[in-house]
C-alpha cells in the first residue's frame, strides 16, 4: 500500500512537471497502452517472470495515468476505480461473499454471465461485452465462451467435430467452383468451428497459434543462418534442399 501510494505521488508530480506527461491525452495514451498490453501477453506466453513483473508495471503506470486525467477532468479518480472494481466482484461472487452454493467453476461463469445482466450499468446483451475492436481469433473464442455461460453449447465436446468437418466440406465445395467470396465466408466459418473446438478442448487458440508462430520463425530463421552459411541464397535453392534444412532444424528441435 504504501509503494502504491508513492506511485500516486509520482504520478501526481509527473503530471505537474513533466513536458511530455503533462501534454498526454486518452486519445494519445490509447496505442501505447495496446503496445504495453501485447508486451505483456509476450511476456506472459515466455513465462518470462521477471519481464511479466515489468510489465505488469507498465500497464499499472497507464491505470494511473487514466485515473489522473479522469480526475482532472473532475470525472473520476484512482479511487474510484478501486470502489467500482470492488463493488462489482462482490456482487459477481455471491458464493464467496453471499449465501450462493456453486458445484464448480463452470456454474461460476454462468452466475457471472447471469448477473452481468442484471446489473443496473451492465451490459444488454449477452455478447455485448466482447469489444469490437478485439482481434478476431479472440474475439471468437470470447464470443464463443459467452454464449456457453448461458447454456449456448454442444451437449458432447466431441460433437463439434462433425461442425468442423460440415465447415471444410462447404468450403471445399466453394474452392471447386472458385467463388472468392464465398470462399472466404467459408473459410471464416471453418476457423470459427475450429476455435470453437480448441475452446471444448480447453486449449487457447491464440496461445496455440503464436507458439506455432514462434516455432516456424525460429525455424525459418535456422534455415536462412544455413543457407548464409553455405554462401547461398534462398531464393537460388530447391524447395527439396530448404526441406533438408527444414527436417535438421526439426530433429534438433528448434522451437
Amino acid at each position: 500500500m504504501q509503494a502504491f501510494g508513492r506511485l500516486l505521488d509520482v504520478m501526481d508530480e509527473l503530471r505537474a512537471k513533466c513536458p511530455w506527461d503533462k501534454e498526454q491525452t486518452n486519445e494519445s495514451l490509447r496505442p501505447l497502452t495496446l503496445e504495453e498490453t501485447y508486451e505483456l501477453s509476450e511476456a506472459l506466453l515466455e513465462k518470462d517472470s521477471a519481464e511479466i513483473s515489468k510489465e505488469l508495471g507498465d500497464i499499472l503506470l497507464h491505470i494511473v495515468f487514466y485515473a489522473k486525467i479522469g480526475a482532472e477532468k473532475g470525472q473520476f479518480d484512482i479511487e474510484d476505480v478501486c470502489e467500482k472494481l470492488i463493488t462489482k466482484l462482490v456482487y459477481r461472487h455471491p458464493h464467496i461473499f453471499g449465501e450462493v452454493e456453486v458445484a464448480d467453476a463452470r456454474e461460476v461463469e454462468q452466475n457471472w454471465e447471469k448477473l452481468k445482466l442484471k446489473e443496473k450499468d451492465g451490459n444488454k446483451s449477452v455478447l455485448a461485452g466482447v469489444p469490437e475492436a478485439l482481434p478476431s481469433m479472440i474475439k471468437a473464442f470470447r464470443m464463443q465462451d459467452k454464449a456457453r455461460g448461458v447454456g449456448f453449447d454442444w451437449d458432447h465436446r466431441e460433437q463439434v467435430w462433425d461442425k468442423v468437418q460440415e465447415e471444410f466440406n462447404e468450403l471445399m465445395a466453394e474452392i471447386d467452383v472458385m467463388d472468392t467470396d464465398k470462399m472466404e465466408s467459408e473459410f471464416g466459418d471453418l476457423f470459427f468451428s475450429l476455435i470453437n473446438a480448441a475452446r471444448l478442448y480447453q486449449i487457447n487458440p491464440d496461445n496455440a497459434l503464436e507458439r506455432t508462430n514462434q516455432k516456424f520463425r525460429s525455424r525459418f530463421n535456422y534455415l536462412e543462418e544455413k543457407t548464409l552459411q553455405q554462401g547461398r541464397s534462398l531464393r537460388s535453392m530447391t524447395l527439396e534442399e530448404m526441406d533438408v534444412i527444414w527436417n535438421e532444424a526439426k530433429r534438433i528441435e528448434i522451437k
